[in-house]
Order: structure tokens, then C-alpha cells, then sequence
């Protein structure tokens, strides 16, 4: 879009584009989830994906216009939330409770690799040939969609006694502020991306503070989904948490302490180790989230609470970028880092004082899980 126009702005309307259906449809792609079998909701989001791909590379071929490519983009990320609730929701229905939490690892540990490898090789591919980036979309789409019927669901149709409704649509709402425990966590992993947004600001701190080149600056960038990624083999491999509650405030305390000290450092080795430490013990507060939304919600309500859900994060990572951005205007990049890692402490500490059912929490296996008592 940049090279067909020369503009700037143009880079701010896809990601525009691409924000409105995320927002718009998350809650009513969660009830949908939760009435109707969620392998063919999953399927059609797939097939919607690869012809929105096979229509943005006949327009990059053909030099279409720029109007109907921001149509099928806003259709691509349309298809794309369409499908995400019942993608969530589908893989409890898929492993056993028992293993579920090792499985939400791998699924982390597999999401870190594809968040590194997938914009190298998609460079790559740019360098070489940008309509063939989309038809490789498409096609992964297509071996994905065939994938999908091989796997072992088996869809059990429920008696829906809920009409469809504004209610039952924003039933995940509803079912959050009853199971308190569920609603601290995400409220935690909210505020944490919040305020410990530093890498929204690494670009100033690559140039201005810690003096690094292009190179520099993309190992910087890559650090914290290499701590990510490490953190997930290392969890894949170890017993589950005998502790969840007591290591999820643990972790984010930690992602606090070391936003901070990256924001005081000036030293290059420093700063990326803090950075490989915030993705380390992110991920582990990612995988005691999505465990516990996944295993204490009843099967019926997963689509809805996992899209409440996705509405929250995401919004917290844009809001993030804001603030940061806002702050490092007004008093500066360091002010606006550091405070940022106080103030991530400082929702730690409160959270643990007011949910003692989370300082409590237990193992994440799947047996010990359904104990768990609301608040």
C-alpha cells in the first residue's frame, strides 16, 4: 500500500482497517463459538482467509485499486475474528484436561516461533515477490482447512434454551464478574501490558539512549519473543505448577522490575537481557491465563469469555502504545518506562491483596482446577 501511494498514512488506514472488525465482531463471533459447531465456524473463517489472500494478490498483480484492497483487507481481518473464539474454544474439546496446560505451552511456544519466523520469511518472500506472498496465504490457508478435518472433534449438539440477544452476546461479560478469580487475572494481565509498555518506545531508546544501529535495534526488537520462546520449552518440559496463583503475581512483578531496569540502563547488553526477561516471564503469565479461562469456564460459555477476553488484551496492548507514547511526550522515554514498571508493581501488590483466591491457587492440572471455588 506504501509503494502504490507514497503515503504514510496509508500504512495508519490498514491497520485502521484492520482494527474496526476486531472491535465490532469479537463479542458476536463468541456466541457464535458457543451455538454452533465450532470446527465448521473455525473452517469458513479458513475458507473466507484464502479468498480474501487469492483477491489481495490478483489486485497487487493487476494493480487494482487501493479502495477494494482496503476492502478485502477490512474482509480478511472480518474472517479472521469470525473464527478466533471458536479456535480458542475448540482445543479443550480437543485435549485432555490433564494435559491441557503442557498443551497451552506448546501452543505458546509454537505462536513465538511463528511470531519471529513468520515477518523474516515474509520479507523475504516481499523481496522476491510481492503478489506471491498472498498465494502463499492462501495456500497455507487451503492445507490448513484440509488439516482441520482430521482432527479427533466430534461436535455434541446442546439444546439452546438462550435466544440470540444483546444478553446472551455479552454473557461473557456477565460470567467474568461472577467468577472473580477469572476476571482479577485478566484485569492483572491487562494492566501489566498497560503500563509496561516499553517496547512501544524502543525505537527512541535504540537511537537516542542506548546508540545502536538498524542491527541493534532488531535485536532489541527480537528479544522479548525470544525470552518468550525459551520460557515456553523450558514449561513444556517441567511438571505443572504446584503453585499458579503465587507464580502468575510472582511473573508480572518481575516483567515490572525489569521494565524498569531497562529503562535506567544505558548499557546495550543490559537492556536486551531485561527485554528476554519481559517476554520470559510474560509467557508465563500468558499460559496460567489462557489455562485457567479455557478450564473454568464451562464449555458452553468458552467462545464468549475467550472473546471478552481477546477484546481486553488486545485493547490493552493499543492503549499500551498510546500511554507510552503520551507519558515519554509530556516527562520523557525514561520517565515513561520506569513509572511504567512502578505502576505494573503496583497492580501486583494490590490484586494479591484483594484475591486471596488467587495467592492460593493451586496446580494447573485439570482435576485440581475443578475445585476452584468463586470468590
Amino acid at each position: 500500500m506504501y509503494q502504490r501511494t507514497g503515503e504514510a498514512l496509508s500504512l495508519g488506514l490498514v491497520g485502521l482497517t484492520k482494527a474496526i472488525p476486531a472491535m465490532l465482531l469479537a463479542l458476536p463471533a463468541g456466541f457464535i463459538a458457543d451455538r454452533y459447531n465450532r470446527l465448521h465456524v473455525v473452517t469458513l473463517s479458513m475458507v473466507g482467509m484464502t479468498v480474501t489472500s487469492l483477491g489481495l494478490a490478483a489486485l497487487s498483480y493487476f494493480e487494482g485499486p487501493t479502495d477494494v484492497m482496503y476492502l478485502l483487507l477490512f474482509l480478511d481481518a472480518a474472517f479472521v475474528m469470525f473464527g478466533r473464539p471458536a479456535r480458542v474454544a475448540l482445543l479443550p474439546q480437543i485435549v485432555p484436561r490433564e494435559i491441557f496446560a503442557n498443551a497451552v505451552t506448546w501452543n505458546m511456544s509454537l505462536f513465538q516461533i511463528t511470531s519471529v519466523a513468520g515477518p523474516a520469511i515474509g520479507g523475504f518472500i516481499l523481496l522476491w515477490n510481492i503478489p506471491a506472498a498472498y498465494v502463499i496465504c492462501a495456500t497455507s490457508s487451503l492445507l490448513f482447512i484440509i488439516w482441520l478435518q482430521r482432527l479427533p472433534f466430534h461436535h455434541v449438539p446442546e439444546k439452546h434454551t438462550e435466544t440470540a440477544s444483546l444478553r446472551t452476546v455479552l454473557a461473557g461479560i456477565e460470567f467474568l464478574c461472577r467468577k472473580r478469580i477469572l476476571l482479577t487475572i485478566i484485569s492483572l494481565d491487562l494492566f501489566a501490558v498497560l503500563l509496561g509498555g516499553a517496547v512501544y518506545l524502543l525505537p527512541i531508546f535504540a537511537e537516542d539512549i542506548l546508540h545502536v544501529d538498524a542491527r541493534g535495534f532488531g535485536w532489541l526488537n527480537a528479544a522479548p519473543a525470544v525470552g518468550s520462546f525459551c520460557m515456553a520449552i523450558l514449561l513444556a518440559h517441567l511438571t505443572p505448577m504446584s503453585k499458579a496463583g503465587r507464580n502468575m503475581l510472582l511473573a508480572v512483578a518481575g516483567f515490572g522490575l525489569a521494565t524498569i531496569v531497562f529503562g535506567i540502563s544505558e548499557s546495550f547488553w543490559l537492556s536486551m537481557l531485561m527485554l528476554f526477561l519481559t517476554g520470559a516471564l510474560d509467557n508465563i503469565s500468558m499460559v496460567i491465563r489462557h489455562t485457567l479461562l479455557q478450564l473454568l469456564t464451562p464449555d458452553r460459555m468458552r467462545g464468549r469469555v475467550s472473546a471478552v477476553s481477546s477484546v481486553f488484551i488486545g485493547a490493552s496492548n493499543e492503549l499500551g502504545g498510546l500511554e507510552s507514547g503520551l507519558v515519554a511526550h509530556w516527562f520523557g522515554p525514561v520517565f515513561s518506562v520506569v513509572s511504567g514498571g512502578i505502576g505494573t508493581i503496583a497492580v501486583v501488590t494490590t490484586m494479591a491483596v484483594i484475591s486471596p483466591a488467587l495467592r492460593m491457587l493451586g496446580s494447573l492440572r485439570g482435576e485440581n482446577l475443578d475445585k476452584e471455588q468463586d470468590e
